[in-house]
């Protein structure tokens, strides 16, 4: 709608009239005759035979008058965005209106666009600016008038990005002086065949009131490409890329390559593969400080490659650079972490119940052993009372300091726990109490105790027969706060964190170091002062291969040597980020939409998933093939008894040395205390007690 809106508005602005300087030229070309046809069949082929969702028309005023309403009585009816561009106007750095009209159609999806200028150098400057800030739609169709100055040797790149694009060049034969009528070549670009050299354009038809051959003009030129070598640069990174080196070559498997494979054979195209230059230096590349770019991405950067193969991340920072297919798989981006930071074993003896249990427990000992308590006190009061009758004052007496059978188990508060903590370890009573609610409660109890400590049993005789438990790091608020440094490749992924908006991943940020070896990384891992940052998959081969010393060149090397590394390496768990990996094509390719549609079919009959899984076998089996830790009792697994016997030392010694302190300083000192008569010493104690 707002397309039909623009063609409105313009239509009702060329209605003015208009005085042009045409030229000499213009009028020799007598354009409102000649061009103003051409483009009309054109248009109306284009419109008849593919869907133009919206079309641009850019032109100067030396060529406005081409376009005045006959053209568009006579074409087809699609929406227009009408941009006039001044002689003067430098397109290298468009004025407002002309950037703001071009960003508009871009935003609308216009699909074609019409490029009617006499100045050479304008359009050339538009097609430069345009290729580098993307405001031109690369992909979309493009009529051009034919200039020279369009195919100088350093606007080639441009004519391998736009490939559907149709040259206007006007041809007037005069034979003595009978003028021929004008006709038109159209050429363009020879895609896929590479322009070496010197640009040859390839014509399409010709036009002199009529299209000569009547071939469609755009059609797509990326389904088949003849057998052209295309240059595909690649950095070797698991699983996407797999490099296995030997003596005579270097084979180059993974999944990115098996999805290259299929490219090939789909679309007809022969691959050159290549490492860039120091390769295991720069990596995927980034920029120097003179403003240029290393590594993979240099050569994407450069138009050295057209395709890059590297476990290239569906991020802003590289669809800045390049193009980047359809996302085949997403990968879990974590932290590669140390093992066992420390040691737990001597935990063993609580670790078969949590917190909350131990607590209900010690609850239930304390509320049991005191109404043990308070059930033998009551029938001691019962059993005492006697009748005021009573015959012998003195034996009456005498029952009173006697205490019924079993009850003097329970008649004391510190007693009660004890026995009852003792029928908690499952030791029986030496005698069996008075009363038959205290020896339901005891039968009752004794059940509890036996489900309790059966659990226990059960538990603890699980835990000491698996391996010790390994402490891991397995959340970012766990790697935050254990307090070693991070670190992972290139400074683009340290922004990453500095841009991450929560609390942790700024602190991580502060800590992060930029490290261009991942083995010194592992190295620094296995001392427990490190986490690296990668994809998990890679980290799955980094650990196997600090654990077994893989061969660095040969990552599928059946050859394994166990590592004696300090600690073992950890996978964080938890992914910071699930990171979308596609394949890399140089900035504005033509390539790349037939290639998503092949990308997709290759994800939807599940090629990618089984080329991940054959990739990963080898790693997972290797790392499954490791000794396993027998189930053992060891002296480690042990530290929890020795440290309760320790424990009960300590209570001990302390009870002994106050037991020690109270003889001396409280018993001694006593004036009715007579060493040689200790006995009464203790019986005139009680009775004192008693009369309290």
């Amino acid at each position: 709608m707002a397309g039909i809106v623009v063609k409105f508005v313009f239509i009702a602005a060329i209605s003015i009239p208009i005085q042009a300087d045409l030229g000499v030229f213009v009028n020799e070309l007598q354009v409102r005759k000649d061009l103003q046809l051409v483009l009309i069949d054109l248009l109306n082929g284009v419109a008849r035979k593919d869907e133009v969702t919206c079309m641009v028309i850019i032109c100067d005023s030396v060529y406005l008058n081409v376009f005045e309403g006959n053209i568009f009585k006579r074409t087809f009816a699609v929406p227009i965005v009408m941009i006039v561009v001044e002689e003067y106007e430098d397109l290298l750095s468009p004025n407002y209106d002309t950037l703001e009209a071009l960003r508009q159609a871009r935003r609308d999806g216009c699909n074609m666009y019409t490029i009617i200028m006499a100045n050479g150098f304008q359009v050339t400057s538009l097609l430069i600016f345009g290729d580098r800030h993307r405001i031109l739609d690369t992909r979309a169709k493009y009529i051009i008038l034919h200039d020279v100055s369009l195919f100088h040797s350093s606007l080639h790149y441009i004519w391998k990005r736009i490939v559907n694009v149709v040259f206007l060049k006007y041809h007037r034969r005069v034979i003595g002086k009978v003028k021929n009528r004008a006709w038109f070549d159209l050429s363009t670009v020879p895609f896929p065949n590479p322009i070496k050299g010197i640009f040859i354009s390839r014509r399409v038809d010709t036009w002199s009131g009529q299209f000569h051959y009547s071939r469609d003009l755009f059609v797509d030129k990326t389904g088949n490409l003849n057998g052209e070598v295309l240059n595909v640069v690649y950095f070797d990174h698991l699983p996407s890329v797999v490099v296995m080196k030997s003596n005579e070559a270097n084979k180059v498997g993974g999944v990115e390559v098996e999805i290259l494979n299929t490219l090939a054979k789909k679309m007809n195209f022969v691959h050159n593969l290549y490492e860039p230059i120091d390769s295991n230096i720069h990596k995927w590349g980034q920029k120097d400080s003179n403003g240029s770019f290393s590594g993979l991405l240099g050569e994407m950067v450069n138009d050295k490659a057209d395709l890059a193969l590297g476990n290239l991340q569906y991020t802003p920072y590289h669809l800045e650079l390049l193009d980047l297919s359809n996302p085949y798989t997403s990968q879990c981006w974590t932290f590669l972490t140390p093992e066992a930071l420390s040691d737990n074993s001597w935990k063993t003896l609580i670790l078969p119940f949590n917190l909350y249990m131990w607590i209900a427990v010690l609850l239930v000992l304390l509320v049991t052993g005191s109404i043990f308590y308070g059930l033998a006190n009551y029938y001691i009061n019962l059993l005492n009372y006697k009748p005021l009758n009573t015959k012998n004052k003195a034996n009456e007496k005498k029952d009173n300091y006697a205490k019924p059978v079993g009850l003097y188990l329970f008649g004391e508060i510190t007693n009660s726990i004890l026995y009852t903590y003792g029928m908690l370890l499952v030791v029986s009573l030496p005698k069996l109490p008075t009363g038959w609610s205290i020896r339901l409660l005891t039968g009752w109890y004794w059940l509890y105790c036996i489900l309790l400590v059966v659990s226990y049993r059960a538990s603890m005789t699980a835990i000491l027969a698996k391996p010790a438990p390994r402490v891991t790091i397995d959340t970012l608020k766990e790697l935050v706060n254990s307090k070693i440094a991070c670190g992972g490749w290139g400074i683009q992924t340290k922004q990453f964190f500095e841009g991450s908006l929560d609390e942790m991943g700024q602190t991580i940020s502060e800590r992060f170091e930029t490290v261009e070896n991942p083995e010194k990384a592992a190295e620094k891992i296995a001392k427990g002062v490190f986490a690296y940052y990668d994809s998990s998959d890679f980290l799955k081969y980094l650990s196997v291969k600090r654990k077994t010393n893989m061969n660095l060149s040969s990552p599928m090397s059946k050859t394994a040597v166990q590592d004696k590394g300090n600690r073992n390496l950890h996978i964080m768990s938890d992914c910071v980020v699930n990171i979308p990996i596609s394949i890399g094509f140089h900035k504005n390719s033509p390539l790349k939409p037939l290639a998503d549609i092949y990308i997709q079919r290759i994800i939807e009959v599940g090629l990618v998933e089984k080329w991940l899984s054959d990739i990963m076998y080898k790693i997972r089996s290797m790392d499954a093939n490791e000794e396993e830790i027998k189930a053992l009792i060891n002296l480690k697994k042990l530290y929890c008894a020795f440290v309760a016997l320790a424990i009960g030392y300590s209570l001990s010694l302390l009870c002994l040395l106050g037991e020690f302190v109270h003889w001396n300083f409280i018993v001694k000192k006593d004036p009715s205390f007579d060493k040689y008569a200790i006995d009464i010493y203790y019986m005139n104690k009680n009775k004192r007690a008693l009369e309290l």
